[in-house]
This record gives C-alpha cells, sequence and structure tokens, in this order.
C-alpha cells in the first residue's frame, strides 16, 4: 500500500448560521469519530479513527523478530509522482527527529508494500526508506511516549514528515487528536536478519541443521560437519523468541540438486535432514 502526498482535514467555514449539510456534517464527524472533545487529525483526507476507540494501555509493543528481508516491499530506487527514493542497506544504527503522522480507517484492511494486511488495531508504521519489515522504537518528543513499531509499508510522501504510524501506535504515542507529533525514530538491533533481496524466488541455497542456545554446542556441530563437506558451514547469531541461539548452517551451495546431495549425505550419517531455506 504506497500512499502518497497528506493533506490534514480542514472544516469548512462558517458565518453566522449553518447550513443543514454543514450541520449533518459536524454531527456525523463526531459520530464517527467517537465523540471526543477534539476531532482526530489524520494525514489523509477522508481517513479517520475507528468508532471504537483505543486507550494507550490497550495498544502492546510490537515484539522484534527477524524475519527475512524479501524483494516485496524492497524495491530499490522506486519512484512516486517523480520523486525517486531509496531503500537502506541496513537498518542498523538508524536515529533521526523529524514529524510523525498517522492514518486509519481508510487503509485498514488494504495491503500495505509487502503484502501483509493492515491493521490499524496493531503498532506499524510507514516509512520511506527503511527496509521492510524492520523494527523501531518510536518517542513522542512532545511528552516522552514510547512505542514499538513494524514497519511494513512505506511512506509517508510529504516532504516534511518522517514516519507515518498505525492509528494504535498513534494512541499510544498520544498525538490521535493532534494529528501530528515530532518524533525520534530509532531502529531495534537483532541478529540474524537474513537479507534475501537478491535472493530468486523458489532457489534453496543453504541447509540449516539447527539452532542452539549453547554456542558451544553449535559449535561443536559445525566443526563434526565441516570435515564432511567442501562448502562452508557456519554458526551465525539469531533472536529468537527474547533469547540468543546460535544456528548452524551449510551453504551456499550451487544449485538444489548439491542441496538434496548433502542433505541424503548428511542423513546417512546420523545427522538431522536439517531446513532448507533461500
Amino acid at each position: 500500500m504506497t500512499r502518497r502526498t497528506r493533506s490534514a482535514h480542514k472544516m469548512p467555514r462558517s458565518s453566522g448560521a449553518l447550513s443543514l449539510k454543514a450541520l449533518f456534517f459536524l454531527i456525523s464527524s463526531s459520530l464517527l469519530l467517537g465523540c471526543s472533545g477534539s476531532d482526530p487529525k489524520v494525514a489523509w483526507e477522508g481517513d479517520g479513527a475507528p468508532v471504537s476507540n483505543l486507550e494507550p494501555g490497550d495498544v502492546a509493543d510490537a515484539v522484534p523478530r527477524p524475519d527475512p528481508i524479501l524483494r516485496a516491499g524492497n524495491t530499490s530506487p522506486y519512484s512516486i509522482d517523480g520523486v525517486e527514493y531509496r531503500v537502506l542497506p541496513s537498518a542498523e544504527g538508524y536515529r533521526e527527529k523529524g514529524i510523525a503522522s498517522w492514518y486509519g480507517t481508510k487503509f485498514h484492511g488494504n495491503k500495505t508494500a509487502n503484502g501483509e494486511v493492515y491493521d490499524l488495531y496493531l503498532p506499524t508504521a510507514a516509512h520511506r526508506s527503511l527496509p521492510i519489515p524492520s523494527y523501531a522504537t518510536v518517542t513522542n518528543l512532545w511528552n516522552g511516549r514510547q512505542v514499538v513499531v513494524r514497519i511494513n509499508d512505506r511512506g509517508p510522501f510529504h516532504p516534511d514528515r518522517l514516519i507515518d504510524l498505525s492509528y494504535a501506535a498513534a494512541v499510544k504515542l498520544g498525538f490521535v487528536d493532534k494529528g501530528t507529533t515530532e518524533v525520534l525514530v530509532e531502529t531495534i538491533a537483532l541478529a540474524g536478519v537474513d537479507d534475501r533481496r537478491d535472493s530468486d524466488t523458489g532457489a534453496y541455497r543453504y541447509l540449516q541443521l539447527g539452532a542452539f542456545a549453547n554456542p558451544a554446542t553449535a559449535q561443536g556441530l559445525r566443526d563434526s560437519v565441516a570435515e564432511m563437506v567442501s562448502v562452508p558451514v557456519n554458526v551465525t547469531p539469531v533472536d529468537a523468541g527474547g533469547q540468543r541461539l546460535h544456528r548452524v548452517r551449510v551453504g551456499p551451495v550451487a544449485d538444489g540438486e548439491e542441496l538434496r546431495y548433502l542433505r541424503d549425505m548428511l542423513m546417512t550419517r546420523g545427522y538431522s535432514p536439517g531446513l532448507a531455506l533461500p
């Protein structure tokens, strides 16, 4: 879901008595926005908050996990309205201040840039250049509130804005009614994120033999397998389920035939079949 330039809601001006049409518009808007003290302001005309509002305590942080970075949503460079944008090689070390906006019901249920479905009740975000998916801590510099979001969409394509947050994330940061706020965006470093942007779809080049909490166990498996094969065998860390694991991978191999040969050979010698990976 690639959203273009934003424009904030503008209420019609009135001089004297309101017309029936204007009165109906104001009443309808109040109902749609949950009759809040001040109407929520969003980045897109025609967008808004759901009828059933959230409270900040209802919104849980996104849980970072080492999801692979695939081609979907990461085409680089890409062009929107004649402006070219580039996706960063890595999310590591990204730290930037800027203006955040939010988006809601207009996009709820639509697909994001990487094919996921936008859910306004989840803490997600759109960013122009961070790899998809990535995770970031967003701090509202106006009130100090924080939220961890999963970046799974592209935008905002507005020169004065840095990030577009889901309705849920904006609720947790406390700026739904304001529409925009100044934030600090800091990406969360995760071990074991596979960058598969250049991998051919359906091509498997690695065999993962296991992931172990004890690094010595992983190293022992690596050493014994390395004596039997001519391709690289490596131990790499991965953050999964709130703990650091050490995975053992064989590869890359030339093609699927070599991968099948390695798997069969290892199985005949008592090893597990492993997991084929791109």
